[in-house]
């Protein structure tokens, strides 16, 4: 997770955190976090380098609609990144 861009683990949070996720319900939830908006041009790039990466599977919910799913290693990535965090962040 390490060669990841900020964006790109806010990416597999947010993927981890909804049920069946698509590309535009994970726009609108970056939309409210950020407060602003976030392109298609920032967000389909970032989510295909996931793939790419083996972090997050894509799947076809119909011919204009992609689902995306955390793999394994994109659980065990975040899990990883939980634990380092915690090392410096308590709460």
């Amino acid at each position: 997770m390490h060669d990841l861009t900020g964006f790109q683990r806010d990416l597999l949070y947010v993927i981890a955190g909804l049920n069946e996720p698509h590309g535009l319900a994970i726009k609108d939830e970056l939309e409210e976090y950020y407060e602003t908006e976030v392109h298609h041009g920032r967000l389909y790039p970032n989510l295909d380098t996931l793939v790419e990466k083996g972090l997050v599977e894509k799947g076809k919910i119909d011919e204009r609609t992609n689902s995306y799913a955390l793999t394994r290693r994109g659980r065990r990535e975040i899990e990883a990144r939980r634990e380092w965090e915690t090392q410096y962040v308590e709460l």
